[in-house]
């Protein structure tokens, strides 16, 4: 989106610049993501039917447990690729940096949905392992065996588009459907072959022990993007000590760094300068710098004269070279 000044002076930006160079030739691209979102949720939407009914068939926990993950799974991947339908929105006047976080959103959602079937699955496995529960350990085994297959191709069709946290998220389901019908194929192997019935509650807590870790990761990661944080991969000081380091730029200060969305950082800061005449080479190295360095290309920065700032900075962060 671009506003045009029909008073418009070239001049006037030596004084302030908002770089979107990642719109040309660097755009961090969703890819046909939503495709493989669309194709994951119809062939795991389908099994998922499948399994249920087998599960309620067998008595099996572990089957029933990785049918409920499943359908988990065909709300997380129809949320997911919706969210990649609305990240591809352009932006307007009323959402001037798009609709990128969409997917960030939708990440956080299904996140949640996942913690609340571990709970589940956790509280059936406690009361299956006090009050043993009959399983068809033959039937257990065919149609988690199918199911696993079916895990494996949904997962290889997800993989190809992890790039986003959107996509991660909704893999994540995938690969603890796929655990959970390892889980269930052993349970009914052990059940077939020697009548032990704990094994299905024991293996179900397995698997929500598995995924427990990996969901609260990505969970603090989506609410890491939402409250704008510092990137992950990136430290807020090294970022402002090199751009400090720059000739003729004697500080940095409000420095600010944040995701827009997975592979989309932004920056803004003032930067303090000798001499306004060195501004359009600075602005031309500094750019340079953010992208070679630390991959940042929606870029915001202001200069200031050092002589003509008489009072104390009101900064999140002041960067001075380091001598």
């Amino acid at each position: 989106m671009a506003i045009s000044n029909p008073h418009h002076d070239p001049l006037d930006e030596d004084h302030g610049t908002h770089n979107h160079s990642s719109e040309h030739g660097h755009h961090h691209h969703h890819g046909d993501g939503g495709a493989h979102l669309r194709w994951a949720l119809i062939i795991t939407f389908g099994f998922a039917i499948v399994e249920a009914l087998g599960g309620v068939w067998s008595g099996s926990l572990a089957l029933i447990s990785d049918a409920g993950h499943m359908f988990s799974d065909s709300f997380a991947l129809g949320l997911a690729a919706f969210a990649a339908w609305i990240a591809k929105r352009p932006p307007s006047l009323r959402h001037s940096y798009g609709f990128v976080r969409a997917e960030v959103i939708a990440a956080l959602v299904n996140s949640a949905l996942m913690l609340a079937v571990i709970i589940g699955i956790v509280v059936e496995a406690v009361i299956r392992l006090n009050v043993p529960h009959p399983v068809a350990g033959g039937a257990v085994m065919i149609i988690a065996a199918i199911g696993l297959g079916v895990n494996v191709v949904v997962a290889f069709v997800l993989s190809s588009s992890q790039h986003s946290i959107n996509s991660r998220a909704a893999l994540l389901h995938v690969l603890g459907d796929l655990l959970g019908s390892v889980a269930a194929l052993i349970a009914g192997a052990v059940i077939f072959f020697t009548g032990w019935m704990p094994i299905d509650a024991i293996l179900s807590l397995v698997v929500a022990g598995l995924i427990l870790f990996s969901t609260l990761n990505l969970l603090r990661e989506a609410l890491h993007v939402l409250m704008e944080g510092v990137p992950l991969n990136l430290r807020l000081e090294e970022v402002g000590n090199e751009m400090a380091k720059m000739t003729g730029v004697v500080s940095v200060h409000d420095l600010h760094i944040w995701n827009l969305s997975s592979g989309q950082i932004a920056l803004s800061a003032h930067l303090e300068l000798a001499e306004l005449d060195s501004w359009q080479n600075i602005l031309i190295d500094m750019r340079k710098l953010l992208h070679d360095q630390f991959d940042i290309d929606h870029v915001t920065l202001q200069p200031e004269i050092a002589v003509q700032i008489n009072q104390p900075f009101i900064a999140t962060i002041a960067i001075h070279p380091i001598n």
